[in-house]
């Protein structure tokens, strides 16, 4: 039985303020019709003794303390689920739209089941360790920072760096090798209307769309939506993984205009501010949602989880990346240096990690030598940066052979390896190939990091 409040108490920005008359649940959703029939959303955002607060989603515009009615139906939001929304499109509130238009399509899914969006996160006790990976088609996170299905991998990066391109390309080849069913499921959280088109072009492009399933919130959308939206993505990864038994990869772009919205709803409550006036509950708040990703016993499926991190003025120190890589399996960060070379994608990869990637990669899942390969790859890389700050200093023909074959193993590791085309689809195998004709610049007396049996087996030369 819903509670009809017929006025309000006060109102400030995008809240309005109800004398407490009954008792309401915290992040309970509610309606609220205007006189004109227009109706809007809202969410109880905090209880006090005498006041209900709720956020409104559409804005408080046009509100008035007693032209309206504000519907209360005891339950939190749930969004309706179903193998229908595969290569569909919704909003942040899980119905249908057409990018490109404000409107919602009218032809809405057949529900299988309705799932509240505020579950909670994974019980530690019930996790399994991820164990399998995904190709997804680019060497430098392949070979390098490979991802692992239940992985939380996030992808930080600045204004004028290609993530999105980035972005389309994992979506449009990521695959599991095993033949299981996969799911990717984008998430576009505070995304500008060209951003979003340009991902739905991306996407159909692919041929890969029915395997998609997309939840858009545009930048003039309401602030309130952008902390919704990220919830209802992953409680439909969820039903797909642990009810349809599929793999789920959901991508996140970008959490970052998340932490803002949080930030303005929190300033707006009355909440003191932490660091760079975000609230304090930053960490559990992007706890919630990343620990919501990984592999559960005796379940088939899993989710693995890729939020896009724009970092403010490329601090990787600024509260939100600082906070996410306290909380997930490692990093993928992209260079401002690499992208002025024309290097595409521009990773930073003496800065990237994957944590999980070590007891995962070799014969069963990739290729044996794996393992050995990455290793000399960072190792060589690493020195080739050292090489070539003594260059600009010494001049190259002060180098030793050795060191001049580190340079051109270098300008060729950027070139070859990390640098590959917007439409190129790398296998494991063609990763793994490419890195060697690259290390095949290198005598094999340098190769102290791979064992001897895979020099024999796989070096060029």
């Amino acid at each position: 039985m819903s509670i009809v409040y017929k006025s309000i108490n006060q109102i400030e920005g995008p809240l309005i303020f109800l004398k407490n008359n009954h008792k309401v649940v915290n992040g309970e959703f509610i309606r609220i019709k205007l006189e004109s029939g227009e109706e809007r959303n809202g969410k109880v955002i905090k209880i006090t003794e005498e006041f209900i607060i709720i956020q409104v989603f559409q804005g408080t515009d046009g509100l008035a303390l007693n032209n309206s009615e504000i519907e209360f139906f005891g339950e939190s939001f749930s969004i309706p689920i179903s193998k229908d929304m595969l290569g569909k499109t919704f909003n942040s509130l899980g119905k249908p739209i057409k990018i490109g238009t404000k409107e919602t399509i009218k032809t809405e899914i057949i529900p299988i089941t309705k799932k509240n969006i505020n579950s909670g996160q994974i019980n530690p006790f019930a996790r399994d360790f991820p164990t399998e990976v995904i190709q997804t088609g680019i060497s430098a996170i392949d070979g390098l920072n490979t991802l692992i299905r239940g992985q939380k991998l996030p992808i930080f990066t600045g204004q004028g760096i290609p993530h999105n391109r980035l972005i389309a390309q994992i979506v449009s080849q990521a695959k599991v090798l095993t033949g299981e069913p996969f799911l990717i499921i984008f998430c576009g959280i505070g995304i500008i209307l060209d951003d979003a088109m340009f991902f739905m072009k991306k996407f159909l492009e692919s041929g890969n769309i029915h395997n998609i399933i997309n939840f858009i919130n545009l930048a003039d959308d309401p602030t309130m939506e952008r902390l919704i939206i990220p919830r209802v993505a992953l409680t439909t990864a969820e039903y797909f993984a642990y009810e349809e038994d599929m793999h789920v990869l959901v991508i996140m772009s970008d959490i970052t205009s998340y932490c803002e919205a949080l930030r303005e709803i929190s300033l707006a409550k009355g909440e003191i501010p932490s660091r760079k006036g975000y609230p304090g509950y930053l960490y559990s708040d992007l706890a919630s949602i990343y620990e919501r990703t990984g592999k559960i016993k005796d379940k088939k499926g899993t989710i693995t989880q890729v939020p896009i991190i724009s970092m403010p003025n490329d601090d990787i120190t600024h509260p939100i990346p600082d906070t996410t890589g306290y909380i997930t399996e490692g990093q993928i960060v992209l260079s401002r240096v690499m992208n002025k070379k024309g290097i595409y994608p521009p990773i930073d990869v003496l800065s990237s990690l994957s944590r999980l990637m070590k007891d995962t990669i070799g014969k069963e899942q990739t290729r044996e030598d794996h393992s050995d390969v990455a290793n000399q790859l960072y190792a060589s890389y690493s020195e080739y940066i050292d090489v070539k700050s003594l260059q600009s200093i010494i001049g190259e023909e002060s180098l030793t052979e050795d060191q001049k074959a580190i340079l051109k193993f270098g300008d060729s590791f950027e070139t070859k390896f990390i640098n590959q085309n917007f439409n190129e689809n790398r296998t494991f195998y063609d990763t793994l190939n490419t890195a060697w004709e690259i290390i095949s610049i290198l005598p094999r007396r340098s190769l102290i990091r791979i064992n001897p049996k895979f020099i024999e087996k796989f070096y060029i030369g």
